[in-house]
């Protein structure tokens, strides 16, 4: 069964003018996940700087004449460096671009933006910040796997996998980390994994503790793997980046929510018929 709207956009959207940059999250891969400001950026922008990780029917939602640059990042393969993204940011704005920087998830959430920002901002050029469904969150919900239960937990930490230099962050101090939330969400954590699991057993998190693997979350490739801190590792043999690493009780309410296996069932049956 397919659906046919005609949705009307709010008529008091921003206007993107000319030597504009606006860092826009595209959300975590599914393009419904986008806000209205994110599609309302796509269809100003005269440039799109965009990451690795937007799905290509997002950029399809821009003008047909808008100039595409990739600027993606991915790990263990040749990238861009951060400063000659935000260098030619500033370059096509001082052009009098409409710059639409187009970033996976949210661009404040381990996305680097705030780096770009304050490039912006030393170079004196006007930005507009658009929050976009961090993959910590999104990609959890489409797991089935909230991040906050009120039986669960009420707290969460967002955690990197890795820090500036591409190692294991071990200048956090691990015990405040492994007692300061029953749930933790690590981004970018697959390549340390290992490291990661012996902190946080050294740090007093159990053996037995849940924890969920959510590869390529909310697009059409998404896995998720679940298993015990104990045998996380081996468990991540299965899993590439990118992918989310859920530690904690919530992990375990996926086998009640796991909502979008339901879908996959009903597009079966919908199908067969």
């Amino acid at each position: 069964m397919s659906l046919t709207m005609n949705i009307t956009p709010p008529a008091d959207l921003p206007e993107f003018l000319p030597g504009w940059v606006w860092l826009v999250g595209a959300g975590p891969g599914d393009p419904g996940l986008l806000t209205l400001h994110g599609v309302n950026a796509l269809a100003q922008a005269d440039v799109i700087v965009y990451d690795a990780l937007v799905d290509e029917r997002i950029l399809s939602m821009a003008k047909p004449e808008a100039e595409r640059i990739y600027a993606g990042k991915r790990g263990g393969k040749p990238s861009p460096k951060q400063q000659d993204i935000s260098d030619r940011l500033v370059e096509l704005a001082n052009d009098g671009k409409r710059v639409l920087r187009l970033k996976g998830g949210d661009p404040f959430v381990f996305g680097r933006g705030g780096e770009e920002a304050l490039t912006l901002v030393n170079a004196e050029i006007p930005f507009r910040i658009v929050p976009g469904i961090t993959a910590g969150i999104g990609g959890m919900a489409y797991a089935g796997i909230p991040a906050t239960h009120r039986d669960c937990n009420s707290a969460v930490t967002f955690v990197t996998g890795h820090s500036m230099t591409g190692e294991v962050p071990d200048n956090m101090d691990w015990k405040a980390l492994a007692n300061g939330a029953p749930v933790l969400i690590f981004y970018m954590a697959i390549k340390h994994i290992g490291r990661i699991v012996e902190k946080l057993m050294e740090a007093g998190r159990p053996a037995d503790e849940p924890v969920g693997f959510i590869m390529a979350a909310t697009t059409e490739n998404q896995k998720v793997v679940t298993c015990t801190l104990e045998t996380a590792v081996e468990t991540a043999e299965q899993i590439k980046p990118p992918a989310i690493v859920c530690v904690g009780p919530v992990v375990d309410l996926r086998e009640q929510l796991n909502w979008m296996s339901k879908v996959a069932e009903l597009s079966a049956s919908e199908a067969a018929e």
